[in-house]
């Protein structure tokens, strides 16, 4: 269900929006004031549509105090019944009429004057993307993505751009206006909306200096973070490795976006079950599936893993592999810096960008500004 709560009193804003600001919120326990407050901190014209998923958008707009009464600020409320972000963050996109949009999370916050830099990023390179910097509260910043030192204009594969699984910055309506992100999936609904981007032929450039996305940590639980089974969680490989933008791609970019997969969201579910009691028959099959979906979609670029790495896959595409032996390569991928984890079986692949020490080489300039 969906119901109009607020719209800034009666009153319109002077300027129309250059950015509408989506915020989705499911519980008044998150500091939507925190992420509003962050996102009105700005001088460009912007708008900032708060969407209400499945909680009492009262107690939400109670939560907001003032702010809620802000005419640059909107409130939406969606009743859908479904634990995902995909439903709010669309509502949003569907009601947003600016040049860009921007998704900012309940619990996270733009740092000061970050979308004012972002508009000029985009303004000075005529760009349909801004990629944001994203840091940790705290000062830590994250080294997604991992691109060429220096690098402005970026290039999706060149650039790495599918390890930044979120479209953090801004997007331009123009280009992308009729882009969702993928609904009905418990994990992963962002994914197949930023392939799209990444991998569009648009420009993208990256705001490389400037104030950037700060995640913070104070939640107690996000959204997409229950537990689920392996099957549920790659529910969404079909919809990004079987799409149209993809299909059109040239064979670099499926193999960019596979190895991604391979490390950040094959391997990271493995880690992130490290109890063996978790790994049914079933769970170690789905596994086995979901392994073998990215690599038939990567051309061979499991190759470019390093010796641990493989290690790892060669144990997850295995249901018969003793569970332990999956955990265990599992803990020895993570040792960084042993000589397993640095070179791949195949010398011939030690200079492929992917390769381990190209990557993390990439990885550790990416935290310098």
């Amino acid at each position: 269900m969906l119901a109009w709560i607020h719209a800034g009193g009666d009153q319109v804003s002077p300027d129309a929006p250059r950015v509408d600001v989506v915020v989705a919120v499911h519980s008044p326990e998150r500091p939507i004031e925190r992420a509003v407050a962050s996102a009105l901190a700005n001088r460009a014209p912007l708008r900032v549509t708060v969407v209400a998923h499945n909680t009492d958008p009262a107690a939400i707009a109670t939560r907001l105090g003032a702010r809620a009464d802000d005419p640059r600020v909107r409130m939406l409320a969606l009743d859908d019944g479904i634990p995902s972000p995909a439903g709010p963050f669309n509502l949003g996109l569907a009601e947003a009429t600016a040049e860009f949009t921007s998704v900012l999370g309940s619990d996270d916050a733009f740092e000061p004057r970050a979308v004012d830099a972002w508009l000029a990023v985009a303004d000075r390179d005529r760009a349909s993307a801004v990629v944001a910097r994203l840091r940790h509260v705290g000062g830590r910043a994250a080294p997604t993505p991992p691109t060429r030192p220096f690098r402005r204009r970026l290039d999706p594969v060149r650039d790495r751009l599918a390890y930044r699984s979120a479209p953090l910055g801004l997007v331009s309506r123009a280009a992308f206006g009729e882009l969702r992100f993928a609904e009905h999936l418990p994990s992963g609904e962002d994914i197949p909306y930023v392939a799209a981007v990444w991998y569009s032929g648009e420009r993208i450039s990256y705001d490389r200096r400037g104030p950037g996305y700060l995640v913070h940590a104070d939640a107690a639980e996000r959204v997409t973070h229950a537990p689920m089974g392996i099957a549920a969680e790659f529910g969404y490989l079909p919809h990004v490795l079987g799409s149209e933008v993809l299909a059109r791609s040239e064979a670099s970019a499926r193999s960019a976006l596979a190895i991604k997969l391979l490390r950040v969201n094959l391997f990271g579910a493995v880690r992130n079950r490290p109890e063996p009691a978790r790994w049914t028959d079933a769970e170690r099959r789905a596994l086995a599936d979901a392994a073998a979906t990215i690599i038939s979609a990567g051309g061979g670029i499991e190759r470019v893993l390093s010796r641990r790495e493989r290690d790892l896959l060669d144990a997850a595409l295995d249901p018969a592999r003793p569970t332990e032996a999956l955990l265990a390569a599992d803990r020895r991928r993570r040792a960084r810096l042993a000589p397993g984890s640095l070179v791949p079986r195949s010398l011939g692949s030690l200079a492929h960008r992917e390769a381990p020490i190209r990557f993390s080489a990439a990885s550790a300039l990416a935290l310098l500004r």
